[in-house]
């Protein structure tokens, strides 16, 4: 057989002939004509029975848009540069003061510095602001690239030289700037939060997603406004970036322009010292239908280029890795030189061209304005694709030698006053040198060519970038009286929460009001929660409608997806659904539209799972209810450990501004939802809600009809029910679907000749933060009269025993209980400490001693304790009682 190389000779003439063909083919038939060949010629292999095993993914290491399709660059590049310069400058200065205050606080140089050069791109030419005529973008730049957003603020005259002289520094008088993109922290400013790695590109992708929701549905205008998303190559290793892709390239996304920023290091050293990470992330995003820019090389490579008639460059450019292209951006242009030569004759030929200067000055494609630019236009002017830019940068460029492509130059917050002043002559900082040492921060004057041509640009664009306006108007909340069929309980009939939020979410869509602004989200499980009823009620959102007839057609709760579908099922993603609950709870200040999402999931998927992705949410000050489904750890019985949430109401404590309700009646679930609507979406209060919700079915009462029933749910406790009889006291505490377990024991306790008082605590965390508050301001203020916590004026005139259990982890009831009632009361809390195990729900309730008896043990315990009860009483009373005291305990199994 004959060897490759001999083959490849042989062939070569028949080489010729073919790509002399293709020629003619694209000349007369275009790409399309190019394309359809190929895919004829490559079918015919198949049938032929020859495998394809090279990757055909993979274009060669070269600029994606050749020279003579580059347009032509509007912009004055001389002066953009010296605006660039200015901008990196005020960027390294902002880190550079603060870490000479001595204060420890940080800050990140390098990676603004690699990317400065395609922000500037963005910022003269494409960044669009919100008008009246057009969507406007959103904008997420990489978070440690900050300082340089600020600095471009600080130039343009919108940050003032004493908040950027405040650089993390947001206590500071006159008020500083948060280290990354936080809306909270700058609500005028930052439009989305980045700081959590990885999780802007699922933010990014679901907001332009959302955006065509809005359009299709006829809420919003087809006017524009693309999602501009800058990662760095390193943070591509996190999951959620390319765990998320394929949605993009399947919902048509054209509005959306993700930059991944190759700067080829990570935090310690190269991407992929042995690979191409840039070849990996086309071969990827190309795989997943996208539109794949590569920026690789400079200007000044394009005459080597054209001169590389053999293709022995290119070759060379192929074989040399990350690792390599690394250390070439810290040696001299003759150590490139004969690097880049490796002893090839043809290839020292072309270098010889160059001086070893010029050689060292050519860039790579991402500190090359017009090679961006040409990648930017492209993307803007996509169809029916997402595009990703890979863009080749050096990571510290124009830092000096001590930081530039090092791979220290991440850890780099600090220059000595020699590098300072070389920074500052390189880029032309008309700053004396005392000035320069002390890193003096500098504008030009107003009316300055570099002033007068940066704000226009950006008037041309309609404004500045990033800016988060809000104008959205407040909605009309329903009356409760809308909700009296939740209100009046429903007789005989058993339901769980689950079907009760269920039933008020679809009343809830048919409100003239707001049920246009209503958004159903769910994983793909919406059967699992009973809303399978709502396919036809709203129908399923999917940007090409429903192109088939689906199996159950004829059936009254059929599969119905539709391009004005309400509902967004999204799939096993809890990620991706996270991030759609987060741009339809932010579509106030994007959109201006006041969207309220309902998103539902296993409970035990929710913080558990998406926890960073929540606190983005609260980060972005979304607006909405996330319903904790399946709650409990005993309440989904049969599934065991990795799906029996015992714990989301704790983790949910850590979320500032979430309010967590744990509700066991449906009227308490329509007044939790309907305030929530009030304050989020009339009141405009900066909050959103969690609310666990059950499976299990039982009877659901009337709403009491004592007025402070409604204030109690709300504020977290009430009195569900007084006993009518005398006898030694006894207080049941619970929530969720335990309630009934209290119940049972409550209606056995009585039987026995106590009292029981039955009490519902909707929300432990709710009290507890309004009591550590009341606390907090007594402290502060110990000369006024002090405030009462609500728990403790709700307890303040009872006494007994007290036994709070839930299906929770027992820190969650024992958070209240410094402010339960002493001298002489007993306060026991009982949850669900430990691993899920699967097993029926009674005998999973007895495991974790919640059940009624184990209840009702706590309680007689508790009187026997307090002296009210004989110890022969006790020991008849337990004997009673399905209680196992030898069992290991459930917290440590």
């Amino acid at each position: 057989m004959n060897n490759p190389t001999t083959i490849s000779e042989d062939l070569s003439a028949d080489k010729q002939e073919w790509q002399e063909s293709i020629d003619y083919i694209y000349q007369q038939f275009g790409e399309a004509g190019v394309r359809e060949i190929l895919r004829s010629m490559q079918n015919h292999i198949l049938e032929r029975g020859i495998s394809l095993n090279e990757a055909t993914l993979n274009t060669p290491y070269i600029n994606t848009i050749p020279p003579s399709e580059q347009p032509q660059y509007p912009g004055d590049s001389k002066l953009e540069k010296r605006i660039e310069n200015i901008i990196r400058w005020n960027a390294m200065a902002m880190v550079l003061q603060a870490q000479d205050q001595g204060t420890g606080v940080g800050g990140h140089i390098a990676t603004y510095a690699s990317a400065a050069t395609m922000m500037e791109v963005g910022f003269n030419h494409f960044f669009r602001a919100r008008t009246q005529d057009y969507g406007g973008d959103l904008l997420l730049s990489q978070p440690h690239a900050a300082p340089g957003v600020y600095a471009r603020a600080f130039v343009e005259g919108r940050l003032s030289e004493q908040q950027v002289g405040n650089f993390r520094r947001e206590l500071k008088p006159g008020g500083g700037l948060c280290s990354y993109p936080h809306p909270r922290l700058m609500p005028d400013f930052w439009q989305m939060p980045n700081a959590s790695m990885g999780l802007s590109t699922p933010s990014a992708i679901y907001q332009a997603r959302f955006a065509k929701y809005l359009e299709n549905r006829g809420l919003k205008p087809k006017n524009g406004g693309k999602v501009w998303c800058f990662i760095g190559d390193g943070e591509s290793d996190e999951p959620e970036v390319l765990g998320t892709i394929n949605i993009a390239a399947r919902e048509k996304l054209d509005n959306l322009v993700l930059v991944i920023n190759c700067n080829l290091q990570r935090l310690d050293g190269p991407v992929r010292g042995n690979g191409k990470i840039i070849q990996e992330l086309e071969r990827t995003f190309r795989g997943a239908d996208w539109n794949v820019v590569k920026v690789i090389w400079g200007s000044g490579w394009d005459g080597l280029l054209a001169q590389d008639q053999n293709g022995t460059l290119r070759k060379r450019m192929e074989d040399c890795v990350d690792g390599d292209y690394q250390r070439y951006s810290v040696l001299s242009g003759d150590q490139q030189r004969e690097h880049w030569v490796d002893g090839n004759p043809e290839l020292e030929q072309m270098m010889n061209s160059l001086t070893d200067e010029e050689l060292k000055e050519i860039k790579r494609g991402g500190q090359d304005p017009k090679k961006i630019f040409a990648a930017f236009d492209r993307a803007e002017k996509s169809h029916d694709k997402p595009t990703v830019i890979l863009v080749k940068t050096v990571k510290g460029e124009g830092m000096g030698a001590g930081a530039q492509g090092r791979n220290t130059a991440h850890q780099k917050k600090n220059l000595s006053a020699e590098e300072r002043l070389q920074c500052a002559k390189d880029f032309g900082i008309p700053l004396d040198d005392e000035a320069i040492k002390r890193g003096d921060f500098y504008r030009p004057a107003e009316g300055s060519e570099e002033l007068d041509y940066l704000n226009r640009h950006r008037e041309g664009l309609g404004g500045y970038l990033p800016r988060r306006e809000v104008n959205c108007l407040p909605i009309k909340t329903p009356e409760l009286a809308s909700f009296n069929k939740f209100l009046q309980g429903n007789g005989d009939r058993e339901m769980s929460t689950t079907s009760a939020i269920v039933r008020i979410l679809a009343q809830l869509l048919k409100d003239k009001e707001i049920g246009q602004y209503v958004v159903p989200i769910v994983p793909d499980e919406a059967r699992t929660f009973g809303m399978d009823g709502l396919f036809n009620v709203a129908g399923i959102y999917s940007s090409e409608g429903q192109n088939y007839t689906p199996e159950d057609a004829d059936s009254l709760l059929s599969y119905r997806e539709a391009k004005d579908g309400q509902i967004l099922q999204e799939g096993i993603c809890e990620t991706g659904a996270m991030a759609s609950f987060m741009a339809a709870g932010t579509a106030y200040a994007v959109h201006g539209l006041p969207m309220i999402p309902f998103y539902i999931f296993y409970s035990i998927f929710g913080f558990q799972r998406v926890g960073d992705m929540i606190w983005s949410c609260a980060d972005m000050m979304c607006r909405g209810f996330l319903l904790g489904g399946t709650a409990g750890r005993t309440t989904l019985n049969g599934e065991g450990l990795q799906h029996q949430d015992g714990h989301s109401h704790v983790l949910a404590s850590t979320y500032p501004n979430l309010k967590s309700y744990d509700p066991a009646f449906a009227f308490e679930l329509a007044v939790i939802v309907r305030d929530g609507i009030h304050r989020m979406y009339e009141l405009e209060e900066k909050i959103f809600y969690y609310i666990t919700v059950y499976n299990e079915n039982h009877i659901m009462p009337a709403m009491p009809a004592d007025e402070s029933v409604q204030d109690g749910i709300l504020n977290g406790a009430y009195c569900f029910k007084r006993s009518e009889q005398t006898g030694d006291k006894i207080h049941l505490l619970s929530s969720g679907s335990i309630m009934q377990q209290a119940l049972s024991a409550a209606a056995t306790l009585e039987e026995k000749g106590y009292s029981v008082d039955i009490w519902s605590v909707t929300s432990f965390n709710e009290l507890y933060r309004e009591a550590d508050d009341c606390e907090r301001w007594n402290r502060l203020n110990p000369l006024e009269q002090a405030r009462v916590p609500y728990v403790e004026s709700l307890f303040e005139k009872e006494q007994g025993v007290f036994v709070a259990v839930t299906d929770y982890m027992k820190a969650l009831p024992n958070s209240v209980a410094r402010w339960m009632p002493s001298g002489g009361s007993i306060y026991t809390a009982l949850g669900t400490d430990g691993y899920g195990i699967s097993e029926s729900r009674e005998d999973i309730r007895d495991f974790f001693e919640i059940s009624a008896d184990y209840i009702m043990q706590a309680a007689i315990t508790g009187l026997y304790q307090q002296g009210k009860i004989s110890k022969e009483v006790l020991s008849e009373q337990l004997a009673a009682l399905s209680v196992n005291v030898e069992k290991i305990n459930p917290a440590t199994r």
